[in-house]
């Protein structure tokens, strides 16, 4: 169903979802509130947000002190730095500026479609196409002792059917790593085992031991515990997901509208050299 958002929008999208969120967080505080003053320019609580919201992750998890006083530190340095400045802004900055105030724009329309509302009935509709055709599918919990040879499998069958307890064998004999949880390996489905150990489940009863079934990793004694279909989940257990399919699905078109609305004229780049992208020296 779902159809991703182009490379670009996808980026824009993901730089601006982080500004809400950290909105959100401090919704007590206003923004506005002047946290410093650098000759006529103030430094506002909105200032030192936006800055945190763009730290690396690994830094966004420092100590509230440790990042309040780093951010405003930085943020009176730059200040001060851009008030010393004198003359002209480079190309390349004024590029970036213009890039920037672009990608953060873009993003914003983005934000506009991200956060509309939503009709059950889209969910609904997201949810039928996505599960309504999904097969049941059958898993298994079974429990195995893998032996290196027949004979040693064989003399383990032979000692199940005098009544010894399989996990307690398991935990003895096995030289597989389920054999310390007595040959326990959980619930898988169709394909999640060698096709030998797979044939010999599926054939097996529950509670049924089968009898030796040789794969690449040795011998194996199998008992199924216990079966299980596994349906397509709930509409709720999903929803988050399908949802967020739905407004990236809607951002993609109006990314696609708008693109084909719009009056653009790529004639500009025909027989330009692709490699003067990486040629940031003619910035200078």
């Amino acid at each position: 169903m779902q159809k991703p958002l182009t490379f670009l929008s996808a980026v824009a999208f993901a730089a601006t979802l982080a500004l809400p969120v950290a909105a959100q967080e401090t919704a007590t505080v206003d923004p506005a509130t002047v946290v410093a003053t650098v000759g006529d320019t103030e430094i506002t609580v909105g200032h030192m947000i936006v800055a945190w919201a763009g730290l690396p992750e690994q830094y966004q998890g420092l100590p509230d002190d440790v990042l309040f006083q780093g951010i405003l530190d930085q943020l009176v340095q730059q200040t001060a730095l851009q008030q010393k400045f004198t003359g002209d802004l480079p190309a390349r900055v004024q590029l970036q500026l213009e890039n920037e105030r672009r990608s953060l724009t873009a993003g914003e329309a983005i934000n506009g479609i991200m956060e509309a509302p939503l009709d059950e009935a889209d969910v609904q509709a997201a949810y039928d196409e996505e599960y309504s055709s999904v097969e049941q599918t059958a898993e298994y919990n079974a429990s195995h002792i893998l032996v290196e040879t027949e004979e040693a499998a064989l003399a383990v069958v032979a000692e199940l059917e005098g009544g010894a307890d399989f996990a307690a064998v398991a935990r003895e004999k096995s030289t597989g790593p389920s054999g310390p949880n007595g040959g326990q390996l959980g619930w898988f489905g169709t394909g999640a085992m060698v096709p030998e150990f797979e044939a010999a489940v599926v054939a097996l009863e529950v509670g049924a031991v089968s009898a030796p079934v040789k794969t690449q990793f040795g011998w194996h004694i199998i008992t199924l515990n216990e079966t299980r279909v596994q349906e397509a989940p709930t509409l709720e257990a999903v929803r988050d997901e399908l949802e967020l399919q739905i407004r990236q699905i809607r951002a993609q078109e109006m990314i696609e509208e708008v693109t084909a609305a719009a009056e653009v004229d790529r004639s500009g780049s025909e027989g330009v050299d692709v490699s003067v992208i990486k040629q940031v020296g003619a910035l200078e």
